[in-house]
């Protein structure tokens, strides 16, 4: 320090690195002596590195071929109208025009009924003609008479409109018979007497006379609920010699 205060310092000279190297090399060749050796000694073997096992996957399969092309098809099989029937429309100009086929009178379908139906259709019905419908149900029996009413009660007696007079047989008044001869007469809706049973009888040859002058007779129809019925009544025809003479 001195020496730099006075200034007449000089510079340390530098040492070369050469010897500092090769003093390095020897320290560390003897420190590798002295830990390995007792390690060779005691295993008789190198200590071996960790291997390390490298799991590589199968690499994937390659993709499949790609299908060959198909065939181009036929640009008239492209282009071909279906052909339904016999009125589908032509695809291409026809080259020559030729007279339409006549139809026969006889071409028909297959299922369908032989001769024809008049005012079918031309050419037949695919599967033939429909079932038949079922037949309309039995027409209703015809109602029962109905049963004649008795006239009486709050049923009223109904209008003589037409009597006849019985005849007094002259037989009857030589042999001086009389009395009188009750009836029962059944009358229909229009009301006119159908039929006479004698209920009291006197004589038959006025029990006759009575019968014959009371089916001849007519009465006003009797109605029950707004429509005519059948009904029926007693009558009474009086034999009197006293009134004929």
């Amino acid at each position: 320090m001195f020496d730099l205060i006075t200034g007449t310092a000089t510079h340390i000279p530098r040492h070369p690195r050469g010897p500092m190297l090769l003093s390095t090399g020897i320290q560390v060749t003897l420190l590798m002596l002295i830990v390995v050796v007792p390690v060779l000694f005691a295993t008789h073997a190198l200590p071996q590195p960790p291997t390390m096992m490298a799991f590589v996957a199968a690499p994937p399969p390659p993709p499949p071929a790609p299908a060959p092309a198909q065939p181009a098809k036929k640009a008239e099989a492209a282009t071909a109208a279906p052909t339904v029937g016999h009125f589908a429309a032509p695809i291409e100009a026809p080259v020559a025009v030729r007279a339409e086929a006549a139809v026969e009178e006889s071409a028909g379908v297959q299922g369908g009924v032989e001769g024809g139906v008049a005012g079918g259709v031309l050419g037949g019905v695919v599967g033939g003609l429909p079932e038949a419908p079922p037949p309309p149900p039995p027409p209703p029996p015809p109602a029962a008479p109905k049963a004649p009413v008795r006239i009486g009660g709050q049923i009223q007696a109904p209008t003589l409109i037409r009597r006849v007079e019985p005849t007094y047989p002259s037989m009857a008044v030589s042999a001086h018979l009389q009395g009188i001869v009750i009836l029962e007469a059944i009358v229909d809706e229009g009301g006119n007497v159908k039929e006479v049973r004698v209920l009291r009888s006197v004589n038959p040859l006025l029990d006759r006379e009575a019968l014959a002058a009371v089916r001849q007779w007519r009465y006003t129809p009797v109605v029950l609920n707004g429509t005519p019925v059948p009904f029926i009544l007693s009558v009474s025809l009086s034999f009197s010699l006293q009134e004929r003479g």
